[in-house]
């Protein structure tokens, strides 16, 4: 399980630059929106996946409130991102 979590915190690391980079490049409107909210949801999943990998295996109870509060940031961020994108889709079928 531990392997799985490195991986997708890598994959969500790597997934979140590149979103990034895409939407500092874009100029401004609808596309660069896009590659925010991609980027935000790239994120929620590297928070949650950090949070599992300190809820599984807690040390002390720091890690567990410490991943608590990235569980509760991250799956926000998931939530919200992808109600924005399903939001900017619509959108950009129009132009």
């Amino acid at each position: 399980m531990d392997k799985i979590m490195t991986i997708i915190i890598v994959f969500s690391a790597v997934f979140f630059i590149y979103n990034k980079i895409k939407t500092w490049r874009t100029p401004e409107g609808l596309l660069k929106r896009i590659y925010q909210t991609k980027a935000n949801i790239s994120i929620g999943f590297f928070l949650v996946a950090i949070s599992i990998n300190l809820l599984i295996s807690p040390r002390s109870t720091v890690d567990v409130v410490v991943g608590i509060v990235f569980l509760i940031l991250g799956t926000a961020n998931i939530i919200l991102g992808y109600k924005a994108y399903k939001h900017y889709i619509p959108q950009m079928d129009n132009n």
